[in-house]
């Protein structure tokens, strides 16, 4: 019997890896499609039939056929969708979705596009790095703070939260961002390592199309 999702993706998409961890913490087996970004499967009808905006993640859901994109969305689906990692209160669901939001607007544009132009994904000066850089620690201040004194993000337990904006730290190495001033959220990714169902990107993500165990 195939599993129930189906992810589309890239191994070097850190979006893709948020929605792979997500499935991955919750014991949720997937089937993983590679998409050949390099050679523009992307943007090629059969993708774009399934994901509109032409990017990844894509995730399907089998057992009603819906085709959903834009890692946060696909979050908050599988999260209520499962039952897991919503919060345990409807003021932790709200926050959690707010941190969402932060994370896409102050954190992963810092992360992910200081990591595309060491790469070499993607174009960028000395003066772009520079701001991602400033941007970056402006953000990663605020997170620091906001762990003092805290196991995780919301409330007492792992949320979609912490799920997200470690799919953004996680690259921080490539992106060269040094965490080692920011006690709170080293600590906190450690406790996130730990978790039962945690892996890598690279151990989670093939560069080839693979089924579930």
């Amino acid at each position: 019997m195939p599993a129930r999702f189906e992810l589309h993706g890239i191994a070097f998409s850190g979006p893709t890896y948020k929605v792979g961890l997500m499935l991955s913490l919750a014991g949720e087996p997937f089937d993983y499609v590679h998409v050949n970004m390099m050679a523009g499967e992307h943007k090629q009808p059969p993708h774009l039939a399934k994901q509109r905006f032409g990017q990844v993640p894509l995730l399907i859901d089998r057992n009603n056929g819906r085709h959903l994109c834009q890692s946060a969305a696909i979050l908050e689906y599988v999260s209520d969708t499962l039952g897991k990692f919503g919060g345990a209160t409807l003021d932790e669901r709200l926050q959690a979705r707010e941190w969402l939001y932060w994370d896409f607007d102050r954190l992963a544009p810092a992360i992910y596009r200081s990591r595309a132009i060491r790469r070499g994904f993607r174009k960028g000066g000395p003066e772009i790095l520079d701001m991602c850089a400033s941007d970056a620690a402006a953000a990663l201040t605020v997170l620091d703070q906001h762990l003092a004194g805290k196991n995780w993000i919301v409330g007492e337990g792992v949320t979609i939260a912490d799920i997200d904006i470690y799919g953004v730290l996680v690259f921080a190495d490539d992106a060269a961002v040094d965490l080692a001033p920011y006690a709170n959220i080293s600590a906190w990714m450690k406790r996130f390592e730990a978790l039962p169902g945690f892996s890598l990107p690279l151990n989670l993500l093939p560069m080839e199309n693979r089924e579930a165990a």
